[in-house]
């Protein structure tokens, strides 16, 4: 690596967890929980807009929450079982979430049982609460991203690029020192392992490819007043599309063999992207427009009437629209 762009590149920090008394503060768990904080307080925000009323979906995320974080563990628990269950593995490491590891498709498979739940209790349509949701949950995603920048995990190959990602050698992956990069770094460096090498910074890529995909769906659901979960669908094709790439370029260990040359989170995003765009191409044919209402049919109108007061600051309502992607005064999208 040439001394100019080794200064010039992202620095990991030094600490991942800091202690107030005996109590740890990991910067990975600030990062999941700030996501979450922030996916509901957007999904609130949507869910008014789109006729809800404010709180249910705080309520539906007593449910939706931890089941999504259980599904997130058990994915990743799944695909790198060796870890855990190996030879070398240990049990008891399943369940230290705070070191990292947590499967987003596990997370939404299981954390949409626990929205069906919460919605069904309260008498909620699920496809358009899912459709709140989804920009939320990418939002929650880029934040919860940084948490892989405190453990100083999942980065991608070596670089020489100006923003390549230092990363410390007692972080160093089992994939990147089986590499050929990792023997031409050490032959480079004389026989003794290098200190820090450069590596893309996938969790950076992945936030910003996040928010990006979260402007343009809203964009779109506020243009093309999508319903039916196609909101949803959008969301699974736009993140599928940039976790495929980005997971092409990693180089962290995976305990799941290689298919057909892919890796397994690769063929993943593939398969979910198809089934995504079938399910919007089947909805837009089948079910066009919006739902009506958001409440399943007989529901008691008097439990909670829907809080559906336009704020009379229009600059209040320019706001609310650009959050929520809903245009309240173009009916025909």
């Amino acid at each position: 690596m040439l001394p100019e762009l080794i200064t010039a590149s992202i620095p990991s920090p030094a600490e991942g967890v800091w202690h107030l008394g005996p109590f740890p503060l990991r910067g990975y768990a600030l990062c999941i929980i700030l996501g979450i904080v922030v996916a509901i307080w957007i999904g609130e925000r949507r869910w008014k807009a789109r006729g809800g009323t404010i709180g249910e979906v705080q309520d539906v995320a007593i449910w939706a929450v931890p089941f999504g974080l259980v599904g997130a563990r058990l994915y990743h628990v799944a695909t790198d079982w060796k870890n855990y269950f190996g030879a070398d593995g240990n049990p008891v490491e399943a369940l230290y979430v705070w070191h990292g590891g947590l499967g987003i498709w596990g997370g939404v498979g299981l954390g949409a049982v626990g929205a069906w739940i919460g919605a069904r209790r309260k008498g909620i349509r699920l496809l358009p609460l899912l459709d709140a949701l989804a920009p939320g949950v990418l939002v929650a995603q880029a934040i919860g991203r940084w948490g892989n920048w405190f453990n100083q995990e999942l980065y991608g190959r070596p670089t020489d690029l100006p923003w390549g990602l230092k990363i410390d050698s007692d972080h160093f992956s089992g994939a990147y020192k089986a590499s050929q990069d990792y023997q031409d770094a050490l032959a480079a460096n004389g026989g003794i392992p290098p200190e820090f090498v450069t590596f893309h910074p996938t969790f950076l890529y992945e936030c910003l490819w996040n928010l990006a995909a979260f402007a343009l769906i809203v964009w779109l659901d506020r243009r093309l007043r999508l319903g039916h979960g196609r909101v949803m669908a959008a969301y699974v094709m736009a993140y599928t599309l940039g976790r495929g790439w980005i997971e092409y370029i990693r180089i962290d260990d995976v305990q799941l063999d290689d298919v057909l040359g892919l890796r397994f989170n690769v063929w993943t995003s593939i398969v979910l992207f198809v089934l995504a765009a079938a399910y919007y191409l089947w909805s837009l044919r089948h079910r066009p427009g919006r739902e009506e209402s958001v409440y399943v049919d007989g529901r008691d109108p008097d439990a909670q009437q829907p809080d559906t007061e336009e704020p009379a600051d229009p600059a209040e309502r320019a706001e609310r629209a650009d959050v929520t992607g809903d245009a309240s005064t173009d009916e025909n999208g």
